[in-house]
């Protein structure tokens, strides 16, 4: 099953008037975390770990311009092993 990128934009576009802040939600393993926020590098980033310390939630928060910048954080996000995008 894929993703329908044109269904989520045009939700995007409903939901938001650019520019605007998003906020972007991943769930990743801490050993892995640094792939993720090597690509979030110029975003506001808050880190939760889990309890065990095994996993940890980034939230990142950044002013976005167009839809198109979104989508292309989570096609980044998508090839990544173990990135779960909330």
């Amino acid at each position: 099953m894929s993703f329908d990128w044109d269904k989520f934009r045009a939700l995007l576009d409903e939901t938001y008037q650019w520019p605007d802040y998003y906020e972007f939600k991943f769930i990743v393993k801490d050993a892995d975390k640094k792939q993720v926020l090597d690509i979030l590098e110029d975003f506001q980033i808050t880190e939760h770990p889990s309890k065990k310390g095994t996993y940890v939630s980034i939230n990142a928060r950044k002013l976005i311009h167009k839809t198109d910048e979104i989508i292309d954080i989570y096609i980044k996000m998508a090839p990544l092993k173990g990135v779960m995008s909330l």
